[in-house]
């Protein structure tokens, strides 16, 4: 995809394996998030994220899908396909060995493709336990993983993934010392606007999804609102 993902400041983030109704959707395509982030972790299928798509598709505003694995990537209709590789693992497979045998078994799009270099810290989350991420790291840990990202693999995009609860700031503005070249995006935790300004003061991008499910579109609103 062109580079225009690169002034994204705010991201939603849907579940397929969760139920949202079209009010809502019609609601968040307009509470000014930058982008809709298809993407989860367990249960997620070609065909349900085919049918999250078929909902908020209508909307004028730029989707992207991020796959938990080969079986749940789409390109049809979508303007990006953002692919995690999770560093902190020692499980291959979700570092590179996915993504080896989507291409051997696929033809790829390449045009529509950014890599995201995952760093995944919370044990309790089902994308730390499902793929055995090491996540009691210090802060230098993360940021030398995030330089190794941005000068060595030159990923585009470094995530820092709290993945359901709040992240330690200092991690986040440690990763970000780090980082020159590539985008630092955040997520985990965002629920207000008070969270969502403080992660944005180092994050180039923050991505809000639980909240949409747990607290409602007015709180999503209101993580907009802190970040434009």
């Amino acid at each position: 995809m062109d580079d225009s993902w690169k002034d994204w400041v705010h991201i939603t983030k849907l579940d397929p394996d969760k139920v949202i109704g079209n009010d809502a959707v019609a609601e968040i395509a307009t509470s000014g998030t930058d982008a809709l982030m298809l993407s989860g972790t367990l249960n997620v299928t070609r065909e349900n994220m085919q049918e999250l798509l078929a909902q908020v598709k209508e909307y004028d505003l730029p989707i992207v899908v991020e796959p938990a694995g080969p079986e749940a990537v789409i390109l049809n209709e979508v303007d990006g396909l953002f692919v995690p590789s999770v560093l902190n693992t020692s499980d291959i497979r979700w570092m590179v060995g996915k993504h080896q045998w989507w291409v051997k078994h696929t033809r790829v799009d390449w045009s529509k493709v950014v890599p995201e270099a995952y760093i995944v810290l919370n044990p309790a989350s089902s994308v730390g336990k499902v793929t055995g991420a090491r996540c009691d790291i210090s802060a230098a840990d993360v940021a030398a993983y995030a330089e190794v990202a941005d000068q060595y693999f030159s990923f585009p995009v470094v995530y820092i993934e709290y993945s359901g609860t709040y992240g330690d700031p200092a991690v986040v503005a440690a990763a970000a010392e780090a980082v020159s070249d590539a985008r630092l995006f955040y997520g985990g935790g965002i629920n207000n606007a008070e969270k969502a300004a403080e992660m944005a003061r180092y994050a180039d991008t923050i991505v809000v999804g639980n909240a949409v499910y747990d607290d409602g579109v007015s709180a999503l609103k209101a993580t907009v609102k802190a970040v434009h």
